[in-house]
């Protein structure tokens, strides 16, 4: 499955700028590693709604969770059509007209229905999947769920089949006369995400500092 390139569908077929469609299946998992929360999308009483939560993707499988609660999870564990973005921004696009004014990005959309997983150990399987993307290091290092917390987790499974990315990166696209015209600055402001100090919880007792995995994603000081 990782070499199966992607198919669109009639729904994830990008017409719009389809020059930036990309359909090498590598870049949809680039864009749903680099990324940490998602958009859930889903129909309710007619209307629709869009959410953010936490997810992680396992191989071609994303998987998403919150409480068993939650409608939006409730709604997707039904078998309701759902869909998922993760947009990625990697810059402002300063152009030397307005019209072409716009961004750097890197986006992925993905259709499909969401399964609730029953299984225990599959839950927890997936459940580890979404710390490890979201703090890896944490699941060996700090307490695991118990029963409790297990039954008041809703785990939902969504395949990766069915899905689109988009990317767009480089300079301004302007017109040639504008160009030519050369009238005013035009470039790209760059956007970049760092990590900063950890900053202990002021509960802590015998922790003077954090440990290895927190410090490892901040980098070399």
């Amino acid at each position: 499955m990782t070499t199966t390139p992607l198919s669109p569908t009639a729904r994830s077929r990008i017409n719009r700028v389809k020059e930036r469609a990309v359909t090498e299946r590598a870049a949809l998992y680039a864009v749903l590693d680099a990324g940490l929360v998602c958009h859930l999308a889903y129909v309710h009483d007619g209307a629709p709604v869009v959410l953010p939560t936490g997810y992680a993707r396992d191989g071609n499988t994303l998987y998403l969770h919150g409480s068993t609660g939650a409608r939006s999870l409730r709604n997707a564990a039904e078998g309701a059509e759902v869909c998922v973005n993760v947009t990625l921004v990697d810059g402002v696009i300063y152009a030397r007209s307005m019209f072409h004014h716009s961004m750097n990005y890197r986006s992925a959309v993905i259709h499909g229905q969401a399964r609730l997983i029953v299984d225990r150990q599959a839950k927890l399987d997936a459940l580890r999947a979404l710390a490890e993307h979201l703090a890896p290091g944490s699941w060996g290092y700090a307490r695991e769920p118990n029963a409790k917390e297990l039954a008041a987790t809703a785990v939902l499974a969504m395949d990766l089949t069915e899905a689109a990315v988009k990317i767009r990166s480089g300079p301004p696209a302007d017109e040639d006369y504008d160009v030519e015209a050369d009238a005013v600055w035009a470039g790209v402001l760059p956007l970049r995400q760092e990590w900063g100090a950890p900053e202990p919880c002021p509960l802590l007792r015998a922790h003077d500092e954090a440990p290895e995995h927190v410090k490892a994603r901040v980098g070399p000081a």
